[in-house]
């Protein structure tokens, strides 16, 4: 590897922004996209945050808490998961629950930021960060529901939605512009794992020194090496798996379709051998005189194919 090669931020994440010595990169990244200053204070339990190496995992968590109390779940999503957002959901509302003494008031719930960094194609959509609030609006006159003074004055927030989980998805996968807008470096950073000389946002000059390949013990160095080994493998699985997949499904395709050829051939058939036994049916009829109203509407043939018999 290259002197400049940087460590991917999902690494990052499981090995080197656990230390406090490099809460600065995480707090630069979090401040650029909450646009306020924001303090770790102290990282919680969370899947990411234990003390294993799972390195085949393709997603990592980390949990922190800011100086104001607020928990922050930064995680990375590696490969497409059609339950996601379902996914993020569970996870923002497990941490109102868990993180809240038993017996406590309800005005001690914590809040919560979801922010997910995921590199694959979640959902439809042109942008690539989303950011979703609770909102309540009104039926009738569309208003948004406001809190009272003495809520603002208990709570310490102006608005309704600063007391509910809020949730970030940056869709980085082959975001290739850099920019001076210092959320556009991040995503940069996060899809190419590469910092530009000229890089000015938040945490970015910190990545730069802490999230060097050359700066980590030759243990940590192999431990990487062994990761991005096991990230490319599994990639390498997925795809494989999703191309047998593939082909499986032709196959079946067209055994279903050879099936469904047969029963067609067979309803086919077994019309046509209704049709003729109608046919059948009403030369008799005709041979015996009843009348050709009463033919037509006994078998349900035209008056031309009675004729015609």
């Amino acid at each position: 590897m290259k002197d400049r090669t940087y460590i991917s931020f999902d690494w990052a994440l499981k090995r080197l922004l656990r230390d406090k010595a490099n809460f600065g990169v995480l707090e630069g990244f979090v401040s650029t996209l909450l646009d306020r200053k924001v303090k770790i204070h102290r990282l919680l339990e969370s899947e990411g945050n234990k003390d294993r190496d799972d390195a085949k995992q393709n997603r990592v968590d980390l949990l922190a808490e800011d100086e104001d109390g607020e928990l922050l779940l930064v995680e990375v999503q590696g490969e497409s998961e059609y339950a996601y957002f379902q996914r993020i959901l569970f996870g923002a509302s497990k941490l109102v629950t868990e993180y809240i003494d038993s017996g406590k008031n309800y005005e001690n719930v914590k809040k919560v930021y979801s922010i997910n960094i995921v590199y694959f194609d979640l959902g439809q959509g042109k942008d690539f960060v989303y950011r979703g609030r609770t909102v309540f609006r009104g039926e009738h006159y569309d208003d948004v529901l406001q809190l009272s003074s003495f809520q603002q004055q208990k709570f310490g927030v102006d608005a309704v939605y600063k007391l509910f989980p809020e949730y970030i998805i940056l869709k980085v996968n082959d975001f290739n512009r850099w920019s001076k807008v210092p959320l556009e470096q991040w995503c940069y950073f996060l899809a190419n794992t590469d910092i530009p000389e000229d890089a000015n946002a938040p945490g970015l000059q910190e990545a730069r020194q802490k999230l060097l390949f050359t700066k980590m013990s030759r243990e940590e160095q192999a431990a990487y090496r062994r990761y991005i080994d096991d990230r490319v493998i599994l990639a390498d699985q997925i795809v494989t798996a999703r191309g047998e997949g593939k082909l499986e499904g032709r196959a079946e395709g067209l055994e279903e379709g050879r099936a469904e050829g047969l029963e067609e051939g067979r309803a086919e058939g077994r019309a046509e051998g209704r049709a003729e036994e109608r046919l059948a049916n009403a030369r008799s009829l005709k041979t015996n005189g009843v009348p050709m109203e009463v033919i037509v509407k006994s078998l349900g043939l035209t008056n031309d194919e009675i004729v015609q018999l």
